[in-house]
């Protein structure tokens, strides 16, 4: 093994992280009491603190997670990965996909007491389309020609064109109209205090440290049988471990070093935690920025890619829970290439095109016109595997002459101050992908626009076209090879070094019943969960 566990440790300059982790990992052959928690509450650890909390805006995991509780859509995914009725109970698509008329359930109340009618879903579409609103969702209603709403209770969507992603895009959350009309949606007030149709409704946000939310009464489902959902802000991996052993949260995606290492061969975990592994539906990346003259030359990219060996970051980072990435679309999806191929671990290669992009090694450093190749990692704090990995990646570019260094960034001033201000240089990051493969809102040059999700800015017209092509048609063969092709395409472009899909590690204390894994997860069907009352229990 090239990386290893063992080899971080012998590093001069360690993770502190990883020390916590160590000594976290010695208590638990001690005498512990049962995780109890809080009554009738989950308690989930967040890496990092919620930005906007209005749907038009919820663009980090975190933003999302409260937002998809405290906002319904017209459809969502069920538990097997298909689009159902959530607002609307119904719909019926004409015309080929032209037309799509949705009929919306009644009695839906807002979390003021407000009636839920058809006014909101037009508001919300005049909303998220609305040029001077800065939301990365505005693509998914460009395909639209207008909204009707015939009657409280009847929503009509007319299309230019047919447009494939059209149920799922309205899954987004619908927000009240008669609180934003004619306000500054984008404003603090709004987004820290939203009032939506949801199973759970905000209670307070303490920033930085915990937002909580309370069930919501009057939600058309019934009232969740969890009554508080807390979710506390907790930046680094190994403290929120110990939070998850000794009761302080009852849920969290665990590190593969936790897993493997403790959760997975600890009696104590065994009996009172639900232990889960499945591959997620997202993959991280290096994201270069292509305004960079050096990164906007394709050998460059290419050249990087060939340096860094994806195995070793799996290996070391990952402890081998996780798969190669060749490109956005993930083994098992239907858009998936197999015949892609992912750039070898190849120094030789790599150095054979830095020399074509004029790039000359001297005395170990890449040079050109006097100056060293040298460039800047940014990465999320806590995040233990994109650090591993950043160090990784360092110590690979190294062998071929490239200086990288590594800058850890607060969760929330990493997305603000650098990458929507495109002040980046490379960032290892990961998106959680849409079920369907529409790549519009990454990968479309229309969307290297301020707040747009293209923030490395990667534009090619040929992309353009074939992502374009793939959401116009319905015709799921075609689109397989459109989305083939696409595929191929990013591939060779490498806008990204696409690096791995991780395995979703989530542990959650055994108290709480009803919850059942599927091809969507956990957290599909999260308002049955319930906790059952018990007694105080102690393990030896």
């Amino acid at each position: 093994m090239r990386f290893s566990f063992k080899n971080i440790l012998k590093k001069k300059k360690p993770l502190a992280g990883l020390f916590l982790f160590i000594i976290s990992a010695l208590f638990l052959t001690a005498c512990h009491r049962a995780p109890e928690g809080l009554p009738d509450t989950i308690v989930v650890g967040s890496l990092a603190d919620a930005r906007r909390l209005l749907p038009l805006f919820a663009a980090d995991s975190a933003s999302a997670d409260i937002s998809g509780l405290v906002f319904n859509g017209l459809t969502k995914y069920d538990r097997n990965v298909k689009i159902t009725g959530d607002l609307a109970k119904s719909w019926e698509i004409k015309k080929g996909g032209l037309e799509i008329i949705f009929h919306l359930r009644k009695g839906v109340k807002w979390q003021d007491g407000r009636d839920f009618t058809s006014a909101d879903v037009l508001f919300t579409y005049k909303t998220v389309t609305d040029p001077k609103i800065p939301t990365p969702y505005s693509s998914n209603y460009g395909p639209v020609e207008k909204v009707e709403a015939p009657d409280p209770y009847t929503v009509k969507v007319y299309y230019k064109k047919p447009f494939a992603p059209a149920l799922e895009s309205w899954g987004m959350g619908i927000i009240p109209k008669h609180i934003l009309k004619g306000k500054d949606v984008s404003a603090e007030q709004f987004n820290r205090h939203p009032v939506g149709t949801g199973p759970y409704r905000l209670k307070q946000w303490i920033t930085g440290q915990r937002i909580e939310l309370e069930a919501f009464d009057g939600y058309f489902e019934g009232t969740p049988g969890i009554k508080r959902y807390i979710m506390r802000i907790i930046p680094d991996m190994s403290t929120m471990f110990l939070e998850l052993k000794f009761g302080g949260i009852d849920y969290m995606d665990v590190t593969p070093a936790q897993y493997k290492l403790v959760v997975s061969r600890s009696a104590f975990f065994h009996k009172y935690f639900n232990r889960f592994r499945y591959p997620s539906f997202g993959f991280t990346y290096v994201g270069w920025n292509l305004l960079d003259p050096r990164f906007s030359d394709v050998r460059i990219r290419r050249a990087l890619s060939h340096a860094i060996d994806k195995a070793s970051i799996i290996k070391g980072a990952l402890m081998g829970y996780g798969t190669p990435c060749t490109g956005p679309f993930l083994p098992g999806s239907w858009a998936y290439n197999p015949t892609v191929p992912d750039p070898a671990y190849d120094p030789a290669r790599s150095l054979e095109l830095f020399r074509e992009a004029g790039w000359t090694l001297r005395n170990g450093v890449l040079q050109k016109d006097g100056k060293p190749f040298s460039f800047t990692i940014l990465t999320n704090q806590g995040n233990t595997e994109r650090l591993l990995a950043a160090q990784i990646i360092k110590e690979d570019l190294g062998k071929v002459g490239v200086l990288a260094n590594i800058k850890v960034l607060e969760w929330q001033a990493l997305l603000h101050d650098f990458i929507d201000k495109k002040r980046f240089e490379a960032v290892i990051l990961g998106w959680s992908l849409s079920r369907d493969p529409d790549l519009y809102e990454i990968f479309d040059s229309s969307q290297t626009k301020d707040g747009g999700f293209n923030f490395v800015s990667f534009k090619d017209p040929r992309a353009d076209r074939l992502i374009e092509e793939g959401r116009t048609t319905f015709d799921l063969k075609k689109r397989t090879r459109i989305y083939h092709k696409l595929h191929y395409l990013l591939a060779q472009e490498q806008p990204y070094t696409f690096l791995y899909v991780p395995d979703a590690l989530p542990v959650l204390n055994r108290k709480f019943r009803g919850v059942k894994e599927a091809p969507l997860g956990i957290w599909y069907d999260f308002i049955h969960w319930r906790i059952p009352r018990q007694k105080t229990l102690w393990y030896n």
